[in-house]
């Protein structure tokens, strides 16, 4: 229940009513401190298989659940029927129509952008999305809507469910935002990492709707296959121009100044579009809406800005989106300096089979500094890597690689912030540093 997701779960639950406890081996904020505000947080931590009883009327199963969790097993003994959270998801509106955002990158940004221009319009609409949404009180919502937006994650269901959860989901209309290797602790090549988004786009039913970006060379191939009475619907960026640190929309309104910068963005912006038109909102309503747009936590969230430095926290760690973030944020800063720093933290991101693929992702910076944490490493049951696998993978000479949470302080006090941009790139929290007090 200490997931970004389960535990917005478990809260939407019990706003509606129902009677909700939970389990995990770990709590950490915002988790920890939403539950513990609705009175959800456990009294203790780990997992206690005497909370499972015939009382239940189902479990809800996270992935971080082992297939040996003794709550798991519990349940298996007394026959309580154990859901994974997409099946749960789907259950819960199977009589919806289903939008179901995937692809490797921009899930959350795309799911959010849509949300957005249906709430500015008055649609009604549930929602499951995997960060804060300005506007949102909540990641979940689930209600008596007619339809529901999903970010579909591609990795497994549960430990008992190797489906991706986009599967489990059962679109009606369906988005690919892009294809790039990742998760290689489960999808071993990439043909059979690019071969569950194949599934996913060969699931939209008849009448259904597949919408892909047809600037990624691999989505565009899967989107673009005839499907039997399937509607598809091709994105690319929204063009548009910067100007004084703005970017605005070049459309046939005039330009319409917007929030959110960088191509990928425009790209995300795309298909959002696409989408939300089908619920009869026209180009120049999408473009009233998606002005007051701003993107969700942990989305170049700007942590600090004064005098000449700006400092943006982002979410990004799979190549792809390393190097679309430092473009996006390069093109941005125009010609200040930019510090590109990089926590290595994902499976994917500490094997020293896959960090080639990196190469070339932080060429856009002035500098770079790359982190990794060798307990993290350990705890992965990975292969120790050092700072010349580091150096090597990249392709650049252009990067300190420093491998803890102080040395990782020490070169962030020495940054010069003087006409500066510094990005912070990571789904991890940089060994706990406090970031943004590290530059006021």
């Amino acid at each position: 229940m200490g997931g970004s997701v389960m535990h917005a779960l478990a809260i939407a639950l019990k706003n509606q009513g129902h009677s909700i406890t939970g389990s995990d081996d770990q709590f950490f904020d915002p988790a920890k401190s939403a539950l513990d505000k609705i009175g959800l947080l456990p009294p203790a931590t780990g997992w206690q298989p005497d909370t499972i009883t015939n009382d239940l009327d189902l479990v809800i199963l996270g992935m971080h659940a082992q297939k040996d969790n003794p709550e798991l097993i519990k349940a298996q003994q007394l026959n309580i029927p154990v859901y994974s959270f997409p099946e749960f998801i789907y259950q819960q509106s199977k009589n919806k129509q289903r939008i179901v955002v995937g692809g490797s990158h921009g899930k959350t940004t795309i799911t959010s952008m849509i949300m957005h221009v249906l709430k500015y319009h008055n649609k009604s609409f549930d929602y499951v999305v995997g960060a804060d949404v300005k506007g949102f009180d909540t990641r979940i919502q689930l209600s008596d809507a007619p339809m529901i937006i999903i970010e579909g994650d591609e990795y497994l269901s549960s430990r008992i469910d190797e489906t991706p959860k986009m599967l489990r989901y059962q679109h009606h209309i369906g988005i690919v935002s892009g294809i790039a290797w990742d998760h290689i602790n489960v999808f071993k090549t990439e043909k059979e990492y690019v071969e569950q988004f194949v599934k996913f786009a060969n699931a939209t039913p008849k009448a259904g709707t597949l919408a892909y970006n047809q600037e990624d060379a691999t989505a565009n191939k899967i989107g673009s296959e005839e499907r039997e009475d399937v509607v598809r619907l091709p994105f690319k960026a929204l063009p548009a121009k910067v100007k004084n640190g703005t970017t605005y929309l070049e459309t046939t309104e005039g330009e319409v100044p917007v929030k959110v910068f960088g191509k990928h963005n425009l790209v995300n912006m795309a298909a959002a579009k696409e989408v939300v038109a089908r619920f009869s909102i026209n180009d120049k309503e999408f473009y009233e809406a998606i002005a007051s747009f701003e993107l969700p936590s942990m989305r170049l969230q700007t942590l600090v800005e004064k005098n000449s430095l700006t400092v943006y926290r982002d979410y990004a760690h799979a190549p792809s989106k390393v190097k679309a973030t430092v473009e996006a944020v390069k093109e941005q800063a125009n010609k200040s300096k930019l510090t590109a720093v990089l926590e290595l933290h994902t499976y994917s991101s500490l094997n020293k089979s896959f960090l080639p693929h990196y190469k070339g992702s932080l060429d856009g910076a002035t500098q770079a500094i790359v982190f990794f944490d060798p307990e993290a490493i350990a705890l992965k049951k990975l292969d120790m890597i050092t700072e010349s696998d580091v150096l090597d993978a990249f392709g650049t000479r252009n990067i300190k690689v420093v491998n803890s949470a102080s040395a990782l302080e020490n070169e962030l006090k020495a940054i010069d912030t003087t006409n500066s941009t510094v990005l912070l790139m990571s789904s991890g929290n940089f060994g706990g540093l406090n970031l943004k007090s590290l530059f006021a």
